[in-house]
């Protein structure tokens, strides 16, 4: 297809408007239920209090303040594709902002700002303290305020919203791919973003990973339970064609996964649970980690390239799983694999070791 023709169609299937709107509208449309900023999202786009107060300063000296990219909904609901934190930091500071459980979250007293120093300890209205509130000159400076939206409308591609969040949000306030494929899940297809999240929680697949807080903080947990949902049975001849980076193709195939009328929530569920039920009774937190045949023990931390290897391999065959007794040693086998020792030493494109590493794992642990 010609290029023209192609950024007329493309530009056929995204349908916008934009407007500037008050505070004070802003305010209005979530006590009325008529935007959504997703309260799962809170945790993920994390402000500091610092940022919060630098960001209600730029509002009151009158500092232009990027647009809020919305996509609306058949019901007419806004749902925020890109403003999150700047939204979320406004309605925590006027005493309106809920949590996931829909608990109010307590409104936040700003810190010292370069430009405002005696901003520090203000609140938007303190019942307890006048001294510590806004004037409610200052309180009508900021709902007065304009922030400008540009709206995706419901006429637009399906797809164009989580592409249009994709692309705002990568960089930035948040810290990883996986975040953004938090966001991009919850809004394709929540059941199975919910289902995702009791996996990583599963006690046993805890104790198996043994990551860090740092991981841990970073969604580290929520990628290594995507690489396995999307890979434990994944034919070979499509590894095969995976790409030169596993990041586009963990967020293309969760995107495809998500839109699937069919999918199988309980096989993808047992295959998890019984694999990290195997490892959790056998080789428990040193799973994934290295091991010295000199020594007869593992050491250091989570290694990425045998999760590959050990849990997609075990995944693969849980119906029919090697016996117990035998796991640690197929586990220690891998370790002089040939095969393993070429695709997963120092300098190996990690993209490029997933079509060796994972039919590996698939013989070493095939049923005997």
């Amino acid at each position: 297809m010609p290029l023209q023709e192609e950024i007329d169609k493309t530009r056929q299937e995204i349908r916008t408007d934009g407007y500037s709107m008050s505070i004070g509208e802003w305010i209005s449309l979530y006590q009325s239920n008529e935007i959504d900023i997703h309260p799962e999202f809170q945790r993920v786009f994390r402000w500091s209090d610092h940022q919060k107060s630098t960001f209600i300063e730029s509002i009151l000296l009158g500092i232009p303040i990027p647009p809020i990219f919305v996509s609306q909904r058949d019901d007419g609901v806004w749902d925020v594709v890109d403003g999150v934190q700047r939204l979320s930091t406004i309605y925590e500071f006027v005493g309106l902002l809920k949590k996931d459980n829909q608990e109010e979250t307590p409104p936040i007293a700003l810190q010292k700002t370069t430009y405002l120093p005696s901003l520090k300890g203000k609140k938007w209205d303190d019942p307890n303290d006048t001294d510590n509130s806004l004037t409610q000159a200052q309180r009508l400076l900021i709902k007065r305020a304009k922030i400008a939206v540009n709206i995706v409308e419901k006429e637009s591609d399906a797809m164009m919203k989580y592409e249009l969040f994709q692309r705002l949000n990568t960089g930035g306030a948040i810290a990883t791919p996986q975040e953004v494929r938090n966001c991009i899940l919850l809004m394709l297809n929540k059941k199975l973003y919910e289902l995702m999240r009791s996996l990583a929680n599963y006690e046993p697949f805890k104790n198996c990973i043994s990551l860090s807080d740092r991981l841990y903080e970073e969604q580290y947990d929520m990628e290594l339970v995507l690489r396995f949902i999307l890979l434990f049975d994944k034919d070979e001849e499509d590894i095969r064609k995976l790409g030169d980076d596993v990041s586009i193709f963990l967020t293309e195939e969760m995107r495809k996964m998500a839109l699937e009328q069919e999918l199988d929530y309980s096989h993808i569920e047992t295959a998890f649970k019984k694999t990290f039920d195997v490892l959790n009774e056998t080789t428990e937190d040193v799973s994934f980690k290295r091991y010295k045949s000199e020594e007869d023990r593992f050491l250091g931390g989570f290694l990425l390239s045998v999760f590959e290897v050990v849990a997609l391999g075990i995944g693969y065959n849980y119906k029919n799983p090697p016996p117990k007794n035998q796991i640690s040693d197929l586990i220690k086998s891998i370790w002089s694999d040939p095969i393993y020792k070429k695709w997963s030493g120092a300098g190996v494109n990690a993209d490029r070791r997933l079509p060796y590493l994972i039919p590996l794992g698939r013989g070493v642990f095939s049923p005997s």
